[in-house]
């Protein structure tokens, strides 16, 4: 049931909300969904009972939105978020709302590592509902292209929240900007060292972080060396020239210059 005051809001996002996914085996729970949502946005909804027929809908559908339900034994959650993310259709960048009756605090953490955008908890109301369709509607969240993590910025999720010890030297330094410059090069260096075991990801990785330090920063130099390593990339692509480690590794030298000598050394990327 849609009430008065809640029509403005829902006018706002049901452009957001035509085609949705619930991959759901748990027919009655997956029904009672759909109908919310029609009432809401006057959605078209399909619904997906397992891993295959939910990973082909999307395929073919190409959903706004995605429910996924994780503690079911039918269809794994995590498993269908991870290969949805990872790969080439067109709503692979959709966002993805995790649902279950069992909220424990490493199955919360497990979805928001996997690539979800937000978390719903069983049984919800309809302002529960209507809250984290806000959130992956009207409320932008930067995309991380990375190797390890492929999904939305995870940082929303520490935002003020914590209140223990700093435990980065740069925690309180960094400003915005420069917390989103060293994201990229840092998710570079970590595609450089997987571009032997996942070329396909590490070059869409490298190529979106290319993509983006062009157009953010501001240090001339840092542009020309990334508008140069965007170059070697799509000169590769466009030629399909092997991506190995070596290679990229070339490419990537004068960009990876500009990584703060502090920065954390395992040579991954930090998507927290």
């Amino acid at each position: 049931m849609v009430f008065d005051g809640d029509s403005k809001l829902f006018d706002k996002m049901a452009p957001h909300l035509k085609r949705v996914l619930v991959a759901d085996p748990q027919a009655a729970s997956a029904r009672l969904l759909s109908e919310l949502l029609r009432d809401i946005a006057r959605s078209h909804v399909w619904v997906g009972p397992t891993n295959d027929r939910a990973l082909k809908i999307a395929q073919t559908c190409d959903p706004q939105l995605v429910f996924v339900e994780l503690a079911d034994d039918k269809l794994d959650g995590l498993d269908f978020i991870r290969k949805l993310r990872r790969s080439t259709w067109s709503c692979r960048q959709a966002p993805v709302i995790a649902i279950t009756g069992s909220a424990t605090a490493p199955l919360i953490l497990a979805a928001r590592d996997a690539g979800a955008h937000e978390f719903l908890r069983k049984p919800f109301s309809m302002k529960d509902l209507a809250r984290r369709l806000e959130a992956v509607t009207l409320k932008d969240r930067d995309w991380v292209e990375g190797v390890a993590y492929i999904g939305p910025d995870r940082r929303r999720f520490n935002s003020g929240d914590y209140a223990g010890p700093l435990k980065r030297k740069t925690d309180g330094s960094e400003t915005p900007y420069q917390q989103k410059i060293n994201q990229a090069l840092k998710i570079v260096r970590a595609a450089v060292a997987a571009a032997d075991s996942d070329p396909q990801q590490a070059m869409r990785a490298m190529l979106a972080q290319a993509n983006m330090l062009q157009t953010t920063a501001t240090d001339f130099r840092l542009t020309l060396a990334a508008s140069e390593f965007y170059r070697h990339l799509t000169k590769a692509k466009h030629f399909d020239a092997p991506m190995t480690t070596e290679n990229a590794g070339k490419w990537a030298a004068s960009v990876l210059a500009f990584l703060p000598k502090d920065a954390d050394a395992r040579g991954r990327e930090e998507a927290a």
